[in-house]
């Protein structure tokens, strides 16, 4: 008798570990449906950047292996997204030359990005006695000698997406602009801007988040 009680015990136990588990995976199915629904009515997208000008106050090589510079971009940033807000936090601006960091990080204050609304940015960008691997400072030099240099202008941070009322959490993002200078005071490459040059670029930025 206690044997039959055990199995109709064990019986009803496996109905419900069955109905558990199917109630559990159609319930993720609806999730990841409702998920993917959402998904293709809000169709996110990326951010768009680019950068719109460079103003060199100083771009030195004092030795070798040392680099100081002093420059001010301007960065368009742009949210192409109709239904979803963008919330920019702690965003990092500096420079590379050949891959190489050759300014500091400056900081560009938190921001929050409405749907198709259009952010300006001009940060300074600066860097005293930088070091750097010999061979980038000989190629600064020779870059300059031959008019015309290579720089990388890159914006690190975290953005957070806001649909309605819901704030996502946050996601890396990662921006590469990349900028070619031809040094020189003639209205052909630049306009002389106090102790400065400004050079007009309309570049595209590379954006992954």
């Amino acid at each position: 008798m206690s044997e039959k009680v055990c199995s109709h015990h064990k019986s009803k136990r496996r109905k419900v570990l069955r109905k558990c588990c199917a109630g559990l995976l159609i319930f993720n199915f609806i999730l990841l449906l409702l998920i993917l629904l959402i998904w293709a009515v809000l169709q996110p997208k990326k951010p768009r950047f680019i950068l719109q000008d460079a103003t060199i106050f100083a771009l030195n090589v004092s030795a070798a292996n040392v680099i100081s510079t002093t420059v001010q971009i301007t960065v368009n940033s742009r949210n192409p997204n109709s239904r979803i807000g963008v919330y920019y936090d702690k965003l990092d601006a500096y420079a590379t030359y050949h891959n190489q960091q050759i300014t500091y990080y400056t900081v560009i204050p938190p921001v929050y990005q409405g749907h198709k609304d259009v952010n300006v940015w001009s940060p300074f960008i600066y860097g005293n006695n930088v070091p750097v691997a010999p061979y980038n400072g000989l190629a600064l030099a020779q870059d300059q000698t031959n008019g015309g240099i290579k720089l990388t202008v890159k914006i690190n941070g975290r953005v957070k997406w806001k649909v309605g009322s819901f704030v996502s959490g946050r996601y890396h993002l990662h921006v590469s602009c990349p900028a070619y200078i031809p040094l020189g005071n003639s209205k052909a490459n630049g306009i002389v801007v106090g102790a400065g040059v400004k050079y007009q670029l309309s570049q595209s930025c590379s954006v992954s988040v």
